[in-house]
């Protein structure tokens, strides 16, 4: 049993962590290495073992391990082409595409330097697979993490809801990605209200150059529309990014006391980073999720993780460089 003591350490680090604070990507990363550490025991278990049955299910799991990656490649690239056709080509519609491909020639630079064994390619595949499974195991520790964080019940009680803004069809109408935001909103306002309060719900959204009005004025419109009542929203309408989207909703919150709390909604690919941004603001509540139509949320994932990747932008560039330093080391024994 000794073997899990790791995992098992590990596990009751992220659950004191989870206590004091949800909203950190730490979280997510530890997780992921008691995971890790726990399947790594168990697969040790099986090898040493030397029964045929352990060898057989250690097998099995290495097979599975490389048919999920072929999946994943097919997944990625059938995504890809599925943005390219409802989004359009810019580059953030594809990252799924850019995925699939990465993956691939990741396989074929390892596959080359294992049958070539020349120095050049042994150290540059070194390099180039030890960035792959450390931005892999970053990738899917985030996903984990971040799927259970939107799974959150949402608190009792809060004074606020703020609904974060997104780009307005035509200059002036709510697309269906913020319209979901708004519905979403519109169910926790009712939540809280079921269990006795009586919250604000801020809309916060300013005006970009191609928009007619400010988000913000476009949600709230959408709002009363459909029956929500007007004096019960407050328009934040001076933002134009996700960070000034928080800030400025913090400003109007802390004009009531500093003991405030809040529920932020957006979507469900964005709430766990919105979520660190939050904490980062100092903003006092928990981010919960809207709907996405499921051919975005793959893409939409994927950017989300690269912008955390750049918000800690020196410990990964200090991991990376180690692992060309290891690809360096690789070559240079060779």
């Amino acid at each position: 049993m000794l073997l899990y003591a790791p995992a098992a350490l590990l596990f009751l680090v992220f659950c004191w962590r989870m206590v004091r604070e949800r909203r950190r990507f730490g979280n997510a990363v530890i997780l992921g290495l008691a995971a890790l550490c726990g399947l790594a025991a168990w697969m040790y278990q099986l090898i040493s073992s030397g029964s045929t049955t352990g060898l057989v299910i250690a097998a099995t799991l290495l097979a599975l391990g490389a048919v999920g990656i072929l999946v994943l490649v097919g997944l990625l690239f059938l995504n890809g082409l599925q943005m390219v056709r409802k989004e359009g080509r810019s580059p953030s519609n594809l990252l799924s595409l850019m995925g699939a491909l990465c993956i691939i020639g990741v396989v074929a630079l390892a596959v080359t330097a294992a049958v070539l064994r020349t120095p050049v390619l042994i150290g540059v595949g070194t390099a180039a697979l030890g960035l792959a499974c450390y931005l892999s195991f970053l990738f899917l520790s985030f996903v984990v993490y971040a799927f259970l964080y939107g799974r959150m019940r949402i608190r009792r009680k809060a004074d606020y809801v703020v609904v974060l803004g997104s780009g307005l069809l035509g200059g002036s109408t709510v697309p269906p990605l913020l319209a979901s935001r708004l519905e979403r909103a519109r169910e926790v306002h009712a939540q809280l209200s079921r269990n006795g309060g009586s919250p604000l719900l801020i809309a916060s959204g300013g005006q970009g150059p191609d928009e007619d009005v400010p988000e913000s004025h476009a949600m709230a419109d959408y709002l009363v529309e459909r029956g929500f009542p007007a004096d019960l929203i407050e328009r934040e309408d001076r933002s134009t990014t996700t960070d000034e989207n928080l800030r400025f909703s913090k400003a109007i919150m802390e004009k009531t006391g500093s003991g405030y709390r809040c529920v932020v909604v957006t979507n469900n690919y964005h709430a766990f980073r919105a979520a660190l941004m939050a904490r980062r603001a100092g903003v006092k509540g928990q981010v919960v999720g809207s709907t996405t139509a499921a051919y975005f949320w793959p893409n939409a994932t994927i950017r989300e993780f690269v912008a955390v990747l750049v918000a800690y932008k020196r410990t990964n560039i200090a991991m990376c460089l180690l692992f060309v330093l290891g690809g360096v080391l690789a070559w240079a024994t060779r």
